[in-house]
This record gives structure tokens, C-alpha cells and sequence, in this order.
């Protein structure tokens, strides 16, 4: 059986709230509507979110009412809160080193290496309890999704392995032996194996 890693789509960014706070965007909520009318989306069994609203948010629509949203402040996005807000060229610079440095904090930023442990804790813990008949999904960010993918493909830390820009989507891993079974795609467009 399977399990899908899904990022939150677009959010309402905002510089004055902090921003475990932002919700989705118009456009993300559009879009997580979308993913929950696919085939693969009345197949999941079970979710878990993150506990930063964008990510709750996104669960709760693919549940559709159908599923309670667990939740797990473990799987929270890697803690950025020492430099606070970033405009979107300063971000994307900051996430170069990120994953370039795993070892390194980037100006106080959580070092790649320790959320890598963080999220892969939080997801043996939930799979040490799960019917691995039932298929299921977990709903984050995609910093610690990448970091996610890197330790089930085996690979080392880098940002090659990210998500596209823009966040919506998933990868699928298998729950037997945790494989990694696709590569990010928007989760609008997956077709389940």
C-alpha cells in the first residue's frame, strides 16, 4: 500500500503574521479542492498535518469531511523564526545554503540535518501504528518534505531533490519497505500507481 507525502499549495503571504499562521491563498485552496476530487484522494484512509495552519487547512479539504485530520507539531516546516520574514529572492538564497550546508545553521535557522531527523521521527512514529493496508497521507511543508524524500530515496541533502516552486505537491512512497515510488508532482495531476 501507499503513502503520499503532500506540501501546501500557494498561501496568503503576509510579512506582519508569523508565518506558521498564513493560510492558503485563493489559488491553494483552489487547487487542494482539485486534489480531493481525485480517484487517489477517496482512497486515503488516514491523514496527519502539520500543526501551522496552511498545512491544517490543506488537510482538512482533501478530507472533505470524510476523515478527522490528525495532527503532529513534529512535522512542522523547518524552524526559520531567528530571521523572520525573508522577501522571496532573500528566501530562496537562504534555502540555497539550507540544503547546501545540512551540517550548518544558516543564521540561526534549524540546521537541514536535525529537521531531516525531526520529520523522519515523526513519520516512523505515526507508520510504527498504521494498518499498512490502509493508505495514507501526510500533509507539510516542503523544506521537510525534501528532507523527507532524501533520507527514503537514500540520497544526501541537497536541493535538487526540492518541489517545484509554488508548493501542491506530493510523492508517493511505498509503506512496505518506504520506497520512493514518483517524484514530486502537483498534487492535481498524480495518478495513483
Amino acid at each position: 500500500m501507499f503513502a503520499l507525502y503532500i506540501t501546501h499549495p500557494e498561501v496568503a503571504i503576509d510579512p506582519a503574521v508569523p508565518v506558521p499562521d498564513w493560510g492558503l491563498s485563493g489559488r491553494g485552496r483552489e487547487r487542494a479542492a482539485l486534489a480531493a476530487a481525485a480517484p487517489w484522494a477517496g482512497r486515503i484512509g488516514r491523514i496527519v498535518a502539520s500543526t501551522e495552519r496552511k498545512a491544517i487547512e490543506t488537510a482538512e479539504i482533501l478530507a472533505a469531511g470524510r476523515l478527522p485530520v490528525e495532527t503532529d507539531h513534529a512535522m512542522g516546516e523547518n524552524d526559520r523564526s531567528a530571521t523572520g520574514f525573508l522577501p522571496p529572492d532573500a528566501f530562496e538564497a537562504a534555502a540555497n545554503e539550507f540544503f547546501a550546508h545540512p551540517q550548518d545553521s544558516f543564521y540561526g535557522w534549524e540546521r537541514a540535518v536535525d529537521a531531516q531527523a525531526r520529520i523522519v521521527a515523526a513519520v516512523e512514529r505515526v507508520l510504527a501504528a498504521h494498518d499498512p493496508a490502509v493508505p495514507i497521507a501526510f500533509v507539510g511543508h516542503g523544506g521537510v518534505g525534501t528532507l523527507l524524500k532524501c533520507h527514503l530515496a537514500g540520497t544526501p541533502i541537497r536541493r535538487d531533490g526540492d518541489q517545484p516552486a509554488g508548493g501542491g505537491n506530493l510523492f508517493a512512497f511505498r509503506l512496505a519497505d518506504r520506497s520512493v515510488t514518483c517524484d514530486w508532482t502537483a498534487m492535481e495531476s498524480w495518478k495513483e500507481l
